[in-house]
């Protein structure tokens, strides 16, 4: 039998309710709660035969473990285990983007990074089993509902993994501050997976061999780094600029050429 788990806030458990109801076991609701936000959950939970039980605030906070709530717990459980990244490739119609993240162990940046990925369009998160958070749930609370939407790979072996991308075609982008070559002036409209390190170590030292290419975002103020979040999506949407506006060009070259 799966073992239960808790998810809390608002996003999290509607996208939970909207993309995976089967999961769901029972919802916690603040007595106290009788505004829209409540009844829209109420009701969308009611539709989907998912039993909604009113309970004192108090009892929210030692179910979230301190985390901020909003006045709603969900007992769920786990989500059913993604298919083979590998698998996934073979299925995507367009050209593969990835977020590699070698190791980040702060559930709120790895939240973050997950609701970046899903708004750049992402195919998939891989990050190894070892050293990295995982999908925890404050992990989906910061994820704001992208931790039910983006494909997330936990694997044993990132070397390995990062090796059997390349012989799929992916080509491997490391982020790293101290590369000669920034991402504004590189080529990112192919199969790519952004490779991104770990809060302050940065990328290890054989995932930087891993990689194909090391790109800086160059910074113009005084600061040295940036957060793992923010640096992802900057590289990400970077990396869709670029595919819209080669795309756009591709578009009307056909259309001169007719």
């Amino acid at each position: 039998m799966s073992q239960r788990q808790n998810i809390y806030g608002f996003h999290a458990i509607l996208a939970r309710l909207k993309r995976h109801p089967e999961t769901l076991r029972e919802i916690y609701l603040d007595e106290a709660r009788h505004d829209g936000r409540a009844r829209e959950l109420t009701n969308i939970a009611e539709s989907l035969h998912v039993r909604v039980m009113p309970v004192p605030g108090q009892r929210l906070d030692g179910m979230a473990s301190g985390g901020r709530h909003q006045g709603v717990v969900a007992a769920v459980d786990p989500l059913p285990l993604h298919r083979d990244v590998f698998e996934l490739l073979d299925d995507l119609q367009d050209a593969p983007l990835l977020l590699v993240l070698d190791g980040v162990q702060d559930p709120h940046n790895l939240g973050a990074c997950l609701r970046v990925a899903d708004a750049a369009g992402v195919h998939a998160v891989i990050a190894p089993k070892d050293r990295s958070v995982g999908l925890t749930a404050t992990v989906a609370k910061v994820a704001s509902g992208a931790a039910e939407t983006i494909p997330y790979f936990a694997v044993t072996n990132l070397a390995r993994t990062l090796r059997e991308l390349k012989e799929h075609d992916v080509w491997l982008a490391g982020a790293d501050g101290d590369a000669a070559e920034d991402i504004y002036t590189a080529e990112l409209q192919g199969p790519l997976a952004w490779v991104m390190g770990a809060e302050g170590a940065g990328l290890r030292r054989l995932t930087r061999e891993s990689c194909d290419l090391l790109l800086r975002i160059p910074l113009a103020g005084t600061v040295e780094s940036l957060n793992v979040s923010v640096a992802s999506g900057i590289c990400l949407f970077e990396t869709r600029r670029q595919r819209l506006v080669g795309a756009s060009a591709s578009k009307a070259q056909s259309k001169h050429s007719v």
